[in-house]
């Protein structure tokens, strides 16, 4: 799995280092993938100090955590919801913590929902939608998801929802319709393993437009070290 705030995937980072030390210049593998010159220093610099284990994904978490809920405040709040099945705001005024911090620690301890629970026995009785493995497929490009999202195009100066329809027909006739200016089409592709995406606003959703959408997102995700294997969108 790739990192959530991470431009490139690892094999992006890759290609990345092989440009640069060839002699390309940095400017140009920058713009070529789609990041900053000093994304492409750093990753640079990671991997001549330690390697291609430079080149993989580091987790975001902080060393310490000084504000973290104590263990034993913890423990009595979710022993509390065991036995008592309070809601998050109850639970977090008998502890002394926010109800955000209260639904975080019920979210990571993978309680159920007290409305999925038997209110006289607190057993699960009603199935739930959330699981806790998430879809993806096993590698980058193995799977690619496009899909194109229809907007109406809104007018310099805000549509009739912000002025209101008489404001709009005042200068055009009693009766009369504004003129229609249509619609944008986003188009977008993601990539199933890694998340990353590609969009662009297009003018329409016809077969060549969306061939064409196709090829350049094809060229985009190899520029990230992704080769597009399969396809899934729907209306062909």
């Amino acid at each position: 799995m790739v990192h959530r705030n991470a431009r490139l995937a690892e094999a992006g980072r890759v290609i990345l280092v092989q440009r640069v030390l060839s002699g390309r210049p940095v400017s140009h593998v920058a713009k070529e993938l789609a990041v900053s010159r000093q994304c492409v220093h750093r990753w640079v610099s990671r991997f001549r100090r330690l390697g291609s284990a430079g080149l993989l994904d580091r987790s975001s978490r902080h060393r310490s955590h000084p504000a973290t809920t104590s263990p034993t405040i913890t423990a009595h709040l979710l022993q509390l919801r065991r036995t008592e099945r309070l809601g998050r705001d109850e639970l977090a005024r008998l502890v002394g913590v926010s109800p955000s911090t209260a639904s975080r620690i019920i979210a990571r301890a993978g309680l159920p929902a007290l409305h999925e629970l038997d209110p006289v026995t607190g057993i699960r009785i009603r199935a739930s939608r959330r699981t806790p493995n998430r879809y993806e497929r096993e590698r980058p490009g193995d799977l690619v998801h496009i899909d194109v999202k229809k907007l109406g195009r809104i007018p310099d100066g805000g549509g009739w929802r912000l002025d209101g329809l008489d404001a709009i027909d005042h200068d055009r006739g009693r009766g009369k319709r504004s003129r229609r200016i249509g619609f944008d089409y986003v188009h977008v592709a993601i990539d199933d393993h890694s998340r990353l995406a590609f969009a662009r606003i297009l003018p329409n959703e016809q077969g060549p437009t969306c061939a064409a959408f196709l090829a350049e997102a094809a060229a985009f995700f190899a520029g990230h070290g992704i080769q597009i294997r399969e396809v899934m969108t729907d209306n062909a």
